[in-house]
This record gives C-alpha cells, sequence and structure tokens, in this order.
C-alpha cells in the first residue's frame, strides 16, 4: 500500500513555478512531464506573469502575481468544469500557461518599401522611415484566444511581424493626416510619435497588446529630393550672387597665379589667364558702380561749335566732332568764360 502511494505522489505536482530565463519569451506552456497537478498544489507567479489555466481547450482560471493554494475556493472555474469524482483531493489534468506581461524593449521597425504621400511644396513624394517601439501583453485571455492559442512556447519574433506591418501602415495614414511639409518633418518627429501613439494603440488592443512607446528615429526623403534641399540651401549660404561671383573671380586669380605650367609658354598662357581674371575681377568689382542709376539725369553742357548738348567733361562732340578743350576768357576782366556764356559771371560784359 504505501508503495503504491508513493508512486502515485511521484506522479504528481505540488509546486508550480516558472523562472524566465530569456529576453523575449511572450508565453510558456509548463511542462508537465507526464504528470498531474495535485490539488492542493502551490501556485507561485511572479511579477511582470500572469498564470492560465486551460481546461481541454476552454480557459479557465487566470491568476495575477503572487502565491496560491490550488483548492476549491481560488478555482471557481475549474471546480465548476470538473466533476471531482474522486474527492477535492484528486488530481486533474490542466494545461497551465505562463504569460510575460513585462515590457519588450528596443524593438525595432521601418518601412520596407517608400510610402507615398503628398507634400505641398514637392508635390507627391516618398518617404522611408525608421524607429524603435516597445509593447507589452496587457489582456492575457484575448492574447490566448486571438494570437497564441495552444502553442508550447510563444516568442516576440512570432508577432513582430505582425506588429511591424500595423505600424508602418499606422504611420503613413498619421504623416498623411498630420498634413507636416516634408522640411518641417525633422523638427516634429516627437509629435508625430505621440500622435502615432495614440492612433496606433487601438489596433494592437485587438490583439490583447498594448503600445507603450513609438519613437520615430529618422524619416529620409528620396536621393532627388535631397538634392534638390541641397541645392537651395547652397543658395541660401551664398547670399549676394554679386559677392559670390568676386568672390569666385578672387579664387580663380589665385589658382592661375598658382599654376605649375613650365616654360615661356606656360608662363604666357598663367598671364594671359591672370589678366583676362583681373579683368574679370575688375569689371566684377566695379560692375554696380559704372552703370548709372535707372532714371538718373546726366548733366550738359552746350557744344563750343555747334551747340548741340554733350555730357560735361567730354573732349571732343560726338555731334560734330569739335575739340571742347578750348578756354574762353573776358575780354574786359579777363575772367574764365563756361563753354557757351553769353556774359560774364564777374564783370557783366556781353561776349561777342
Amino acid at each position: 500500500m504505501g508503495f503504491f502511494k508513493n508512486i502515485v505522489t511521484s506522479q504528481l505536482i505540488d509546486v508550480i513555478e516558472w523562472k524566465d530565463d530569456t529576453q523575449n519569451t511572450m508565453v510558456h506552456r509548463y511542462d508537465m512531464n507526464g504528470k498531474e497537478i495535485m490539488m492542493g498544489a502551490q501556485l507561485t507567479v511572479r511579477e511582470s506573469q500572469v498564470a492560465v489555466f486551460v481546461n481541454e481547450g476552454q480557459l479557465a482560471d487566470v491568476y495575477q502575481p503572487g502565491r496560491y493554494e490550488l483548492t476549491t475556493q481560488n478555482m471557481p472555474i475549474m471546480t465548476a468544469l470538473k466533476s471531482w469524482k474522486f474527492g477535492f483531493n484528486s488530481p486533474f489534468k490542466s494545461d497551465l500557461y505562463f504569460v510575460n506581461t513585462k515590457q519588450f524593449l528596443d524593438r525595432k521597425w521601418g518601412t520596407s518599401n517608400p510610402v507615398m504621400m503628398r507634400d505641398t511644396e514637392f508635390g507627391m513624394i516618398r518617404l522611408r522611415a525608421f524607429g524603435i517601439y516597445s509593447f507589452r501583453v496587457s489582456n492575457p485571455e484575448t492574447f490566448l484566444k486571438e494570437v497564441f492559442g495552444t502553442n508550447s512556447m510563444f516568442t516576440v519574433e512570432d508577432v513582430e511581424g505582425q506588429i511591424k506591418r500595423t505600424l508602418v501602415s499606422g504611420l503613413s495614414d498619421a504623416v498623411a493626416e498630420s498634413k507636416i511639409p516634408a522640411l518641417d518633418l525633422a523638427a516634429n518627429y516627437e509629435e508625430l510619435s505621440q500622435y502615432s501613439l495614440k492612433a496606433l494603440s487601438p489596433k494592437l488592443e485587438a490583439l490583447g497588446l498594448s503600445l507603450v512607446s513609438f519613437v520615430i528615429e529618422n524619416i529620409s526623403l528620396p536621393e532627388e529630393v535631397e538634392k534638390s534641399i541641397d541645392k537651395r540651401t547652397s543658395m541660401g549660404v551664398v547670399g549676394d550672387l554679386n559677392k559670390h561671383s568676386q568672390f569666385q573671380a578672387a579664387e580663380a586669380m589665385r589658382e592661375a597665379a598658382n599654376n605649375p605650367a613650365g616654360g615661356f609658354a606656360g608662363m604666357g598662357v598663367g598671364m594671359g589667364a591672370g589678366a583676362a581674371m583681373g579683368q574679370m575681377f575688375t569689371q566684377s568689382m566695379n560692375g554696380n558702380s559704372q552703370q548709372p542709376a535707372a532714371g538718373a539725369q546726366t548733366a550738359t553742357v552746350p557744344c563750343v561749335a555747334c551747340g548741340k548738348p554733350i555730357a560735361v567733361g567730354s573732349r571732343f562732340c560726338p555731334e560734330c566732332g569739335a575739340a571742347q578743350t578750348t578756354v574762353n576768357k573776358c575780354k574786359a576782366c579777363g575772367a574764365e568764360l563756361q563753354n557757351g556764356a553769353k556774359f560774364c559771371p564777374v564783370c557783366g560784359q556781353k561776349v561777342e
């Protein structure tokens, strides 16, 4: 009798617990090793764990973190499902799952294909994005029914593909609905991340999961758009194009002066290039000053020969070609007269 009792006792489990030594296990089915759970067994559920009993495929009792003695008082659903024809101390057959409810951190997401969006400045553009997220099991019962089923073990990798595709799809909608210009996306990563977190959370709740954090690390534009932005940036750095031309002329003169070409021919080419660059530099420097302001009136005096108005300081008349260097003096007082003067400005004598 004692031998038989020892055999029966060896087939019963009286202490149940699970120590997670992995970083990615979400669900672990307790290994019975051919044994059966004894009524009155001690169940230990640690923090960040939930224990779920499944009886013949039907969800039974759920235990939060703590220590429990499996009796009819704290196993109401299991007691209702079992007939206990052999008494309350008899063993029972059931599947026990430990669900990991901790946060699974630093999970990476990214767009496998560019996301199309309409931008107010660039029109239709394609965006690529990547970042990290974290999630946890928030509803073990829903997660059991909707996702892991009766698997003996369920890891993050088993559900990660579904989560990533959901995140990328939701991000595409969030970017489009936010209507943030492409050039301003980098300055709004935090706001866009929070907006996406609120929009994406309900989609994961249907699986019994909770999206804890969602971080956008980078949103990149197509290469052609980046080149266009680089050109605009260069123009902004250049600023005044005239000053930029002067700077380029000075750089060209410096390079021509440092031309290592040997011989008189090389020297001649270098000198010619230097002279040309010098002329270009001079024209660039004086280009604005040589051009009269638009609408400005040029001072004129009459030609000493034909009387046509000519610019002040002209040596020859553009109409008749007469020289303008003749100096007229008053015959009465000897004062110098301006060209075309009819009276002396000093003594008032009429000019003949």
